[in-house]
C-alpha cells in the first residue's frame, strides 16, 4: 500500500493482494459475509462456497512460501482458536489474527505468533463506537500492533460499520471523519465490504474510491473481488493506497475466477514497481 503523497504512476506503490485464511467452526471456509446471521436466526447456517479439505497450516505454509505477507486470518465465531494457532504456528510473525480481539486476550494472541491482531466488535458495545477501548486496546499492545477492521454494509448512500460477524449495525458511519479518528490508535485498516464478501460479483468500487480519498495509513479492502484484473481496478480507484483480498474466486478456494499463482506473479510485479518507485 502506498504512504506517497504523489499520484503519478512513477512516483508511488501500487495495490497489492493480501491473503487471508477465514476460519468458520475450526475449518478453513469462504462464506457469503451476508448469510452469516442465518445461524442465529434459526436458518440452515450461512451459505458456504467452500469448505476446504487442508488443514489452516496448509494456506499459511503456501502464504510463507510466496511470501505473501500482511494477510489476516478471521475467526468467524467461536471454535477456531485452535485452528487459528495452527496457522500461527506454520508462520509466525507472518499474519495477522481478528474474531473476538478484546484487551484481555490481544496480547495473547501477539504471542502466539500474530504480526498483529485485527479488532472489531470490541469497540463498539451495545452496537455504539467506544473510543475508550479502543484507546486502552491500542495502548496495551501498542499502535504498530494493533489493525481495526472497519467491516461495514451499505445504507442510502453511506456505509454503516457492522459487527458480530456482520450481522449488527453500529451507530458509527464510514467517513474520512471515523477514519481519520480510527487512525490515531492503529497502524492498519482492513474494510469488510459486508454485502458483496463472498458473492464474486465485482468489489464495490465506489467505497475503494472513497478510501483512497480518506485513508493515511495502509489499508486492506475485502470483498467481491472476481478476477485477477480488480487488483489493478483497485490500484487506479484508490491511486494505489488500497489493498485487495481475493477469496471465494481464488482456485485455491474452488473458486474459477482467479488462478492463485498468476496472482501471485501479478502481485510480485506490482511490489517490485513499487519498490522501484521509491
Amino acid at each position: 500500500m502506498s504512504t506517497a503523497s504523489g499520484s503519478s504512476a512513477s512516483n508511488r506503490t501500487h495495490s497489492q493482494f493480501r491473503p487471508c485464511i477465514d476460519l468458520h467452526a475450526g475449518v478453513v471456509k469462504q462464506i457469503v459475509g451476508g448469510t452469516l446471521d442465518l445461524t442465529t436466526q434459526g436458518g440452515e447456517g450461512p451459505k458456504e462456497n467452500f469448505v476446504a479439505t487442508h488443514p489452516p497450516a496448509y494456506y499459511a505454509n503456501l502464504y510463507k512460501s510466496h511470501s505473501l505477507t500482511g494477510g489476516h486470518i478471521i475467526k468467524l465465531g467461536p471454535g477456531n482458536d485452535e485452528a487459528a494457532t495452527e496457522a500461527l504456528e506454520a508462520w509466525t510473525g507472518g499474519m495477522q489474527v481478528g474474531g473476538g480481539i478484546t484487551e484481555d486476550n490481544a496480547q495473547v494472541w501477539l504471542d502466539k505468533g500474530a504480526e498483529k491482531v485485527i479488532v472489531t466488535s470490541y469497540l463498539f458495545p451495545g452496537g455504539k463506537f467506544d473510543e475508550g477501548r479502543l484507546n486502552r486496546l491500542s495502548e496495551k499492545v501498542g499502535k504498530d500492533k494493533l489493525v481495526v477492521d472497519i467491516s461495514c454494509r451499505k445504507r442510502g448512500n453511506g456505509w454503516i460499520v457492522a459487527m458480530n460477524g456482520w450481522k449488527t449495525l453500529t451507530d458509527m458511519s464510514v467517513t474520512r471523519e471515523s477514519i481519520s479518528l480510527i487512525e490515531q490508535y492503529c497502524s492498519e485498516l482492513l474494510i469488510h465490504a459486508a454485502d458483496v464478501e463472498g458473492l464474486c460479483q465485482g468489489i464495490d468500487e465506489e467505497l475503494v474510491e472513497r478510501l483512497g480519498q480518506w485513508v493515511s495509513v495502509p489499508c486492506t479492502y475485502a470483498g467481491g473481488a472476481r478476477d485477477i484484473s480488480d487488483l489493478d481496478l483497485v490500484d487506479r480507484l484508490s491511486d494505489g493506497k488500497v489493498d485487495l483480498t481475493f477469496g471465494s474466486s481464488l482456485d485455491i478456494f474452488g473458486g474459477t475466477g482467479v488462478k492463485f499463482l498468476q496472482l501471485v506473479q501479478v502481485d510480485k510485479q506490482a511490489k517490485e514497481t513499487s519498490s522501484s518507485a521509491q
